[in-house]
């Protein structure tokens, strides 16, 4: 089913994401608050219209794509626009740069980026997902190991069924770990995928999850 995507953030993962979701055939808007900085990147991608954070918003699912630091700022750009909507949270709280391969948040272990976005636009449906893995490999991964697994959460199950949807559609199995309170598990995976990378085991892995 096609939907009208609006993803918030013009840096790297929303390029990615945006880019991602048009060639798969949605109807996708890019919110920024520089959209000239970015006309050479859209001349590239023709499936992916410009736009403002809130005609962005006003789609029937957005994406938060900012940094950690940003996102709840962005959240409350959108505003009202959120309300109701399916709204992926894509971002991590990182806070300062990697000590020995370990990156620091300013959410401590009872708390969560998502849960501060839930609070700050609470008729919104947030779900956390493609936090846990670089850019490179969010839209169709290609793995030796086959489909790799994203673990989700939030406290709307139709909202998770949308977001499972959609990750399906990009190459991932999506896994629902529960309310918006597991995104303090969910988020840390984001320094575990980093800490492989800086011990030299590259950026091209992912998390899966395998049963008996």
């Amino acid at each position: 089913m096609s939907l009208s995507i609006g993803v918030v953030g013009s840096g790297t993962v929303g390029q990615v994401l945006a880019a991602g979701y048009a060639r798969k055939g949605h109807a996708v808007t890019l919110g920024t608050r520089s959209p000239d900085k970015l006309r050479e990147w859209a001349a590239a991608n023709p499936g992916v219209a410009l736009a403002d954070v809130a005609t962005a918003a006003a789609s029937d699912v957005v994406i938060i794509a900012v940094a950690g630091a940003a996102a709840t700022e962005a959240a409350l750009l959108a505003g009202s626009a959120l309300n109701g909507k399916v709204v992926i949270d894509a971002c991590n709280p990182i806070g300062g740069a990697p000590v020995n391969g370990y990156i620091p948040y300013f959410t401590g272990p009872n708390d969560s980026l998502l849960e501060r976005l839930q609070t700050a636009v609470p008729a919104a449906r947030f779900v956390k997902a493609f936090n846990s893995v670089g850019n490179a490999l969010m839209i169709d991964p290609a793995l030796s190991a086959g489909r790799p697994t994203m673990f989700i959460c939030g406290r709307d199950a139709a909202a998770k069924a949308t977001v499972t949807g959609l990750l399906d559609e990009v190459g991932w199995d999506a896994q629902d770990v529960g309310g918006v309170e597991m995104a303090r598990a969910i988020e840390p995976l984001c320094q575990l995928w980093c800490a492989v990378g800086f011990a030299g085991g590259g950026w091209s892995h992912a998390f899966k999850l395998v049963r008996a």
